[in-house]
């Protein structure tokens, strides 16, 4: 007997229905779905909670030294000619970066393995390419998600029955993050 539901698709359109549904419950915090999905959705998701909640600290800060392009007051690169060219000015800066540890490293493949890309657009633009951003799904798990449940031993969602939907009576329930 299998240790999931097929949910009536191939092995291809099931994981990648389950992976946009993990994907949106941990963007959006709460999603619709039919009590069968929510099921098999709060199985990954769990998982990968927990993943991040027992990588959240195993990193450490290093500081580096990087070359950045010199910007003047309207944000443009500075140029200087150098030989006939015209060559740009850079200055070195020290930065800190968090580096992963190679346990939180795999941890990190491990939910890019599942999470799809999620592109961020701003109200104020609908249907507009301009100031979209790709949102870094595995740095929120790290740092927004896992702290809110580092003191917590699992269960961290909640299914709420809505009702049955109106087209095939199919249950109707409401995942959520606790």
């Amino acid at each position: 007997m299998a240790s999931y539901k097929k949910l009536g698709r191939t092995s291809d359109q099931r994981k990648a229905l389950l992976r946009n549904q993990v994907t949106n419950l941990l963007y959006h915090g709460k999603i619709r779905t039919t009590e069968t999905k929510a099921k098999e959705i709060r199985k990954i998701a769990e998982g990968m909670i927990a993943l991040a909640v027992r990588e959240k600290d195993n990193f450490e800060t290093v500081t580096v030294t990087a070359k950045v392009a010199k910007k003047d007051a309207d944000g443009k690169r500075v140029k200087e000619v150098k030989d006939g060219k015209k060559v740009t000015v850079y200055e070195e800066v020290q930065k800190e970066i968090k580096k992963d540890l190679p346990s939180r490293l795999h941890a990190r493949h491990q939910m890019l393995k599942v999470f799809y890309p999620v592109t961020e657009v701003p109200a104020s633009n609908k249907g507009r390419k301009k100031n979209t951003k790709e949102v870094d799904m595995v740095a929120k798990m790290f740092d927004e998600i896992a702290p809110k449940y580092a003191d917590r031993n699992g269960g961290y969602t909640r299914i709420i029955k809505i009702g049955p939907r109106k087209g095939d009576a199919a249950m109707e329930v409401l995942i959520e993050l606790v």
